[in-house]
């Protein structure tokens, strides 16, 4: 399959509703780890392919570096997804999700935080990189 810019807005848009579920389930106030094996269980239940805790290769100037890096859910080989359950996202979270995208060779990624009142309006983000530019509309 070829990646397009069309397939990954419908793949997010899917993702999006998992966690919605999974929100709409469970509430806020409980652990990220219990969030991402709900959130897992729902991509599944959809037909949704998903790794979770995937590692992430850390390379500088030609050598890989020993680096404990995990993206909690990488989406249909294609989507990067972290999980939060905090208050608030923070810049920090974004650079850390485009740093993810860019050592995995993904071109979107969505920060989703179970600790809102609402995932669609305040608990989810997404984001692109050069990659995704590059991809076709369709």
């Amino acid at each position: 399959m070829t990646l397009t810019k069309r397939y990954l807005d419908d793949l997010t848009y899917e993702v999006i509703g998992c966690a919605i579920e999974v929100h709409k389930q469970l509430g806020p106030g409980l652990l990220e780890s219990l969030y991402e094996k709900c959130f897992l269980r729902e991509l599944a239940l959809r037909g949704i392919q998903a790794l979770d805790q995937v590692f992430v290769p850390l390379e500088y100037k030609g050598i890989h570096l020993a680096a404990d890096l995990r993206l909690d859910v990488l989406v249909e080989d294609a989507l990067c997804v972290e999980l939060k359950a905090q208050e608030g996202l923070l810049p920090v979270h974004d650079a850390i999700l485009l740093s993810y995208m860019r050592m995995l060779q993904k071109p979107k990624g969505i920060l989703i935080n179970f600790h809102c009142t609402n995932i669609f309006k305040e608990g989810q983000r997404t984001l692109v990189n050069d990659l995704f530019a590059s991809l076709p509309e369709e």
